[in-house]
């Protein structure tokens, strides 16, 4: 009787992949652009900096593992046309998937008490939540992420709570210009979530995954989208008249964000809008860096 032939298990470049790496840069910006907020104000720190880095991505490795095995067990990751997943396409156990999951949420933890117990003891409550939000949103029986909110919580937890959360570490305060930068960093990083959501609506509305992006539609999607990716560049218009005309230094990245946006105005379907996440990620990253040099010229 003939064998079946054996089925190819996940190799270090699967889970390299599976971590997203081009997701990545939604939790570099914002310790960027946190810090520069608080060497405006003088306060910046380097190590603390790190510190806020490796939470952050540590976070965000976790929650694209953890998005890997619910939307895996649930079946629907089974017709998609992004990136091959771990768990959907049976290259990894659920369960492997799962702990790298939780391991990367427990390296997030370490690292977060450590810089919590460095400045404030409450933000390590901070830092439960985030992890919190991390699992559920498509984790639970109740994940918020099918329910249209994940970009809600993509802009609280990798806009406003990481660039704030930066800046506050490193210089005990939160400001106008860390507000500023929280908005910037969390429209363009909420936008490269609903891209990514734009590009499963097929998908996602067959197997009952009720994204923002099911619940809008196609067109009025792709709206949004490009409203959100122009929200920083308005941001950066302001922080010019009102804080440092330095910050006009944002406006550079504007080619590279109209580049990423370019698939999604020109109605762009399934594979055709995979590289607007790593291009919006990219103007992200030039946004925050550009806007703290800014901050420490200003």
């Amino acid at each position: 009787m003939p064998t079946s032939p054996e089925r190819r298990r996940a190799t270090p470049a699967d889970w390299w992949a599976g971590a997203r790496p081009h997701t990545w840069a939604n939790a570099i910006a914002p310790v960027i652009a946190g810090t520069g907020a608080a060497a405006f104000h003088g306060g910046a720190s380097w190590w603390r900096a790190l510190l806020a880095l490796g939470v952050a991505w540590a976070l965000i490795v976790g929650v694209n593992y953890a998005n890997d095995y619910s939307d895996g067990i649930r079946g629907t990751d089974d017709d998609r046309s992004g990136p091959l997943r771990l768990t959907g396409s049976g290259l990894a156990a659920p369960s492997a998937v799962k702990r790298a999951a939780f391991l990367a949420f427990g390296a997030a933890g370490v690292l977060g008490v450590a810089l919590s117990l460095a400045s404030s003891w409450w933000l390590i409550l901070v830092g439960a939540a985030c992890i919190a939000g991390a699992w559920f949103y498509t984790g639970g029986s109740h994940p918020y992420g099918y329910m249209g909110l994940g970009e809600v919580a993509v802009f609280l937890f990798f806009g406003l709570v990481a660039v704030l959360g930066t800046e506050y570490t490193q210089a005990g305060e939160i400001s106008a210009v860390g507000l500023a930068c929280a908005g910037g960093v969390g429209t363009m990083s909420a936008a490269v979530n609903l891209a990514n959501n734009l590009r499963d609506i097929p998908s996602d509305a067959a197997s009952g995954k009720i994204t923002l992006a099911v619940r809008l539609g196609d067109a009025r999607t792709r709206v949004l989208f490009c409203a959100l990716v122009a929200a920083p560049f308005v941001l950066s218009l302001l922080l010019g008249f009102t804080a440092t005309w330095w910050a006009l230094l944002g406006l550079l990245a504007l080619p590279l964000a109209a580049v990423g946006a370019r698939p999604v105005r020109a109605g762009a379907t399934g594979a055709g809008l995979i590289p607007v996440l790593g291009l919006t990620g990219r103007a992200m990253l030039a946004w925050a860096a550009a806007t703290f040099l800014a901050c420490v010229l200003g």
